[in-house]
């Protein structure tokens, strides 16, 4: 089981408002908020965005993203919207995912610093 997930940012008022307007579609709620960072979470799963400890700039992980669970494909709809109008990049829009299985369907964007975020379902509708 994963505790918690951390991604660096390089402006904590921007990344707060991204994912203040995408992560409560997925069940997250902001727990935390500081200068240095930002801490959301539900249950004993957390979500981080934080500036970098060692200082330097907050850089991008080459083939990673995170994916969050949802239970509808309306759920994948509304995220993907929210990401785009709260300053996030499209990576792919929502839609089935047949390569991965018949009922995956997914939408990915970027955060303003540049992570891959999925937002994923195995419902029919």
């Amino acid at each position: 089981m994963i505790h918690h997930v951390s991604v660096g940012t390089n402006d904590v008022a921007r990344s707060k408002r991204f994912y203040d307007a995408v992560l409560p579609l997925v069940g997250l709620t902001l727990m935390a908020a500081e200068d240095e960072g930002l801490g959301y979470g539900s249950g004993t799963f957390h979500f981080s965005v934080q500036l970098p400890i060692d200082g330097a700039p907050a850089t991008v992980g080459n083939g990673s993203h995170i994916a969050f669970a949802v239970e509808t494909r309306a759920m994948v709809d509304r995220f993907h919207a929210a990401a785009l109008a709260h300053g996030g990049a499209d990576d792919g829009a929502p839609g089935l995912r047949a390569a991965y299985d018949a009922h995956y369907y997914a939408a990915f964007v970027r955060d303003p610093d540049g992570h891959k975020i999925e937002v994923v379902t195995y419902a029919a509708t």
